[in-house]
């Protein structure tokens, strides 16, 4: 079976050995991450994710705020694995910053005050529509990519640096860049226990028991 969307999910992979050659010009590419975000879907169409884009130098700067975040955490004698870390990520093209306007889910809160609950959970879902969907398009791009959570610790610093609007709330990391090395295999736990299926004959036959 060939299926293009399945082709893509193969290709998307954690890649942290990240460079900075980009296959299009950084406009391009920030054309891509806008358009997989405005294409992601988000309950009620609220388009609540949002995104910073950081190239080059700006990219960079990230991943030094949040190498001195993690430093005045992390024991100093076990920091030199993270501080490896913060490098690879910096040593690709860019970051793109997913988040979440908080303003929205409020408004629809307060609209459709039924729901209002399970707006913040609606929201976590169409951020992880948006990741998965610049995650696939920088894949399908040519581009590894892998995603992280350095958030909370982080929030304020990098809101500071890029001017990020207040109700706008970190969701996620994603660092991309060239394929600097192979992936390694990627194995799968069994299907049974992971997927329930049912149709008329499994029915019928449940049934007849």
């Amino acid at each position: 079976m060939t299926n293009t969307t399945l082709l893509t999910l193969k290709k998307r992979r954690t890649q942290y050995a990240l460079g900075k050659t980009l296959p299009q010009s950084q406009a391009a590419i920030e054309a891509l991450i806008k358009e997989a975000i405005r294409l992601s879907p988000s309950s009620f169409n609220s388009q609540s994710s949002r995104a910073v884009i950081l190239f080059g130098e700006a990219s960079e700067k990230l991943w030094q705020i949040t190498s001195d975040a993690l430093r005045a955490i992390v024991p100093a004698d076990s920091f030199a694995p993270t501080e490896a870390k913060m490098q690879a990520f910096a040593a690709g093209a860019g970051t793109v910053l997913f988040y979440e306007d908080q303003d929205t889910v409020k408004g629809l809160q307060e609209n459709f005050p039924l729901y209002a609950d399970n707006f913040p959970i609606f929201s976590e879902h169409s951020a992880g529509m948006a990741q998965i969907s610049v995650w696939n398009a920088l894949a399908d791009a040519g581009l590894g990519a892998s995603l992280q959570h350095y958030n909370p610790v982080i929030d304020a610093a990098v809101a500071a640096e890029f001017g990020v609007p207040a109700s706008w709330t970190l969701r996620a990391q994603m660092p991309f860049g060239s394929h600097e090395a192979p992936f390694a295999e990627k194995t799968f736990i069994a299907d049974e226990g992971r997927f329930l299926s049912f149709g008329t004959a499994k029915l019928q036959a449940k049934a007849a028991n």
